[in-house]
């Protein structure tokens, strides 16, 4: 995407590029313009952003150079602290607010910070919007008169409200007892949200990594390294295990053997139960291009269509509300359920699940077993410019390689639009195919880039 913004939201090394004080202010500044001269209404007082945070260090310096852009275009602030970047989007459209930032950088390691903003609506912002905002950023901006600066304030029940809202969202009249689940917080934004809502519904809970310092979040724990929940099932006797990320907005879960589920079973389990309860809607679901092909046979089977779309969460709620369907997600663990938020919620995912099992009165390892997913191999090839995709030799082998795949599989090579990163995805019936073929895609874009040198 052109100007400031990536797949989601801007993100950076923390005191380089878009991530130092500066640029954050003139963010801020740019953002809150833009929502204020475009979402004229009648109010009481200023315009409200809210700003929520994971648990980097870096949240304190970012959170502070987002207050100083947006009290000096006149809008008020309400801090909410450490807290999901789901809550942040219910919390925007619950407290009326302008704009709604959520300070994180999702699963990536602490020494990342990103920014991801909400409209009044609570959903992320449209591609469109988002560039008019960086055009913005780069010219000059009307600041405040002295005596309509605005104010920022720390809201000290944040936590509360989005736990409240998390168990709203679980089936009235069910509760957890009985139920011994792990929750990997991943040292994040859920470190207190997750273990409060699964404790006040009656589970049995067993956290772990929720006690961050400012360092780990994500390291060797959550959703990016869900082998820890995982063991820990096994090792407490769990029923279930559930990992989110750093901003807790995805979610990998595991039954009480150990075995991981990814976003794709997820979305299985919860579109078999939404067909039965009659709670889909539009006739299919969305998924994105890394999307198992196991998936779609499975929802076929359902008479579900399987929608792709660009790998993103933000690009599945397009596809979502454009088509009227309300259940979407990918294999990374981003799950969306429209009827019951406006931003991928993984807490809420896996409550649902859990309500499934609750009903199910039978064990995890047969209830969240739907289908068996076709061998698919990813590999992240760190370090490389996404650019070398565009070379025609590159283009050229990569296409021979489609073509000698056939029906037996498929490829899917993209630049990462977090990190400087080239992302390689082999899916194929026959697991001697699929080696072959990542080995040979990954030897000729290593000999493309020796060439570019």
């Amino acid at each position: 995407m052109a100007g400031l913004f990536g797949t989601d939201g801007v993100r950076a090394r923390i005191n380089t590029g878009s991530m130092t004080a500066e640029a954050v202010v003139r963010l801020a500044l740019a953002a809150g313009r833009w929502f204020v001269d475009n979402n004229p209404q009648e109010r009481a007082g200023r315009p409200k952003v809210v700003i929520g945070k994971d648990t980097r260090l870096s949240g304190y310096m970012l959170e502070s150079a987002l207050v100083a852009g947006f009290t000096s275009i006149g809008m008020d602030c309400r801090l909410l602290g450490p807290l999901p970047t789901p809550g942040v989007a219910h919390l925007t459209s619950s407290l009326r607010a302008d704009l709604g930032v959520m300070i994180s950088a999702s699963h990536n390691p602490h020494h990342d910070n990103g920014i991801k903003l909400f409209g009044p609506d609570g959903f992320k912002l449209d591609d469109e919007i988002e560039l008019a905002i960086s055009q913005l950023a780069s010219g000059s901006i009307a600041l405040a008169e002295p005596m309509e600066l605005g104010r920022a304030r720390r809201m000290l029940d944040s936590v509360g409200r989005y736990v409240e809202f998390a168990k709203g969202a679980f089936p009235r009249g069910l509760r957890l007892d009985g139920m011994k689940i792990v929750v990997d917080c991943a040292n994040g934004a859920a470190y207190r949200t997750a273990p409060d809502t699964l404790y006040e519904l009656g589970a049995d809970v067993i956290p772990i990594a929720f006690e961050p310092n400012g360092y780990n979040i994500n390291e060797s724990c959550g959703a990016m390294f869900p082998d820890v929940m995982a063991a820990a099932v096994v090792a407490h006797g769990a029923d279930a295990g559930i990992a989110l990320d750093g901003d807790a907005d995805r979610v990998i879960m595991a039954d009480e053997k150990g075995h991981v589920l990814d976003g794709d079973q997820v979305l299985a389990c919860l579109a078999s139960a939404m067909v039965a309860d009659d709670a889909l809607v539009g006739g299919g679901v969305v998924g994105t291009v890394m999307t198992n092909r196991g998936l779609e046979t499975h929802l076929a089977t359902l008479g579900l269509e399987l929608h792709r779309a660009k790998v993103g969460d933000r690009y599945i709620l397009e596809q979502m509300r454009a088509k009227g369907i309300n259940l979407g997600g990918e294999p990374s663990g981003h799950v969306l359920l429209t009827s019951l938020a406006t931003s991928g919620d993984g807490l809420l995912a896996a409550l649902q699940m859990l309500a499934l099992l609750k009903r199910a009165d039978a064990p995890a390892s047969t209830v969240f077993a739907p289908f068996t997913p076709l061998p698919q191999k990813l590999v992240n090839l760190r370090g490389m410019d996404g650019a070398i995709l565009g070379d025609e030799t590159v283009k050229s082998q990569l296409a021979a390689i489609t073509k000698k795949l056939g029906d037996a599989g498929r490829i899917l090579v993209r630049p990462s639009g977090t990190e400087a990163m080239v992302r390689v995805m082999v899916e194929a019936d026959d697991t001697a195919i699929l080696d072959a073929t990542m080995d040979e895609i990954i030897l000729r874009l290593n000999e493309a880039v020796e060439k570019s040198k």
